[in-house]
């Protein structure tokens, strides 16, 4: 057991010991140690997860003998209600595909699908950049993987040329909004490379665009256009959709493969009925959200104008910017100097980002007013000027 403490007496010394908050949610607010702070840390883009009228409204269409609170086993034994065949038919309605597979959080779909799909034959090309839970994923695959530079397509580029002859089947993985640097991946481009070799398959996570991008929110696919271009289209109901779970957008096919091969869809408990109903009802209201999307690219703007400056190259073009600081302890100098002007916001720091790029994460909601984004940009500035 000492080996453990000094491997967190050394988290601690370099300013990396993370611990779990408890704080009291208010609506666009929290409190934390009696202070009352702007949410500036989840992942609520739309601002529905303390909506009252949304939550009122649902709560009215539910017939308490029929209100279900556990699914009581996995889809493939008796946990499969017809809410999960409802969701999925509209999913897949909106998005103009042939199917949708819903599935228990994006960590379930991302470490999940990859090694369901490949095998010692496949190649993944993945973005440095994306998440933990795709990383994961990989891991768990036979596949051989080559992590090329964020968004360097021309790396990307030459590593399909070189390797589309010597495997049966590549997957580029990427994200289309990245969860740290807030910036994008260049789906035109991608989609290109992907009608030059028939084996390449495309697996894009918009875990960060579902509810916020697009006409019909429906994320950075629909924005460009190439909806019918992604093989594995990812999204999650945990962040705008204020609710639970994941899904991804793909071929009748292949759902049916993954509903026989995947483990992290086979041998977990489905999510309970009562989840899925809510999820429904935000998904079809997301639809017409427009003017929330709008406002939220409106003071996204905003704050880029003031923080991808000092970034050092970081260049956001989304409602997450971050705002890097550099070293650990500095990060966490800013971060409960802001919380006491107050803007809750946290630290985030090695592993999760590089060393030498800790960073505050700003995570913005649409329920934010231009008052609160002014104050937030006017106390930005006090604070660089005397760093």
């Amino acid at each position: 057991m000492d080996s453990y403490a000094s491997q967190l007496d050394a988290l601690s010394r370099k300013g990396n010991l993370r611990k779990l908050p408890e704080m009291e949610p208010q609506g666009l607010y929290l409190v934390r140690d009696g202070q009352e702070m702007l949410n500036l840390s989840s992942n609520d883009y739309l601002g529905l997860a303390d909506n009252v009228a949304l939550k009122s409204e649902f709560l009215q269409t539910l017939d308490p003998r029929k209100c279900r609170f556990s699914s009581t086993s996995s889809r493939l034994l008796t946990g499969n209600y017809p809410v999960y065949t409802r969701l999925e038919e509209r999913l897949a309605q909106l998005y103009g595909a042939e199917s949708s597979l819903v599935f228990n959080s994006g960590y379930h779909a991302n470490s999940g699908i990859l090694p369901a799909v490949t095998d010692s034959r496949s190649l993944i090309l993945a973005d440095k950049l994306v998440h933990a839970s795709i990383v994961d994923g990989i891991g768990l695959s036979k596949a051989r993987c080559i992590r090329y530079r964020h968004n360097n397509y021309e790396q990307l580029e030459r590593l399909v040329a070189e390797n589309a002859g010597e495997y049966d089947r590549l997957f580029v993985v990427t994200e289309s909004i990245f969860s740290m640097d807030g910036d994008e991946s260049d789906l035109p481009r991608l989609v290109a490379l992907k009608h030059r070799y028939p084996n390449l398959y495309l697996y894009l996570d918009e875990a960060h665009a579902f509810g916020v991008r697009g006409p019909h929110g429906l994320g950075c696919a629909e924005e460009h256009g190439v909806i019918g271009d992604i093989d594995f289209l990812v999204g999650t109901f945990g962040k705008a959709a204020a609710s639970v779970g994941a899904f991804v957008i793909c071929s009748e096919e292949m759902k049916q493969y993954l509903v026989n091969t995947m483990r992290t869809l086979i041998f977990t408990t489905a999510l309970p009925p009562i989840n899925l109903e809510w999820t429904l009802f935000i998904v079809n209201k997301i639809c017409d959200m427009t003017e929330r999307r709008e406002h939220l690219a409106r003071i996204g703007r905003r704050v880029r104008e003031v923080l991808n400056p000092l970034n050092g190259g970081i260049l956001s073009s989304s409602h997450i910017i971050p705002y890097v600081l550099g070293e650990s302890e500095r990060a966490v100098d800013v971060a409960l100097r802001l919380q006491r002007e107050g803007f809750y916001l946290l630290p985030v720091r090695p592993p999760t980002v590089p060393a030498g790029t800790s960073r505050l994460r700003i995570s913005l909601t649409a329920e934010c007013s231009e008052a609160d984004i002014e104050r937030l940009v006017s106390t930005i500035q006090q604070i660089q000027s005397s760093l």
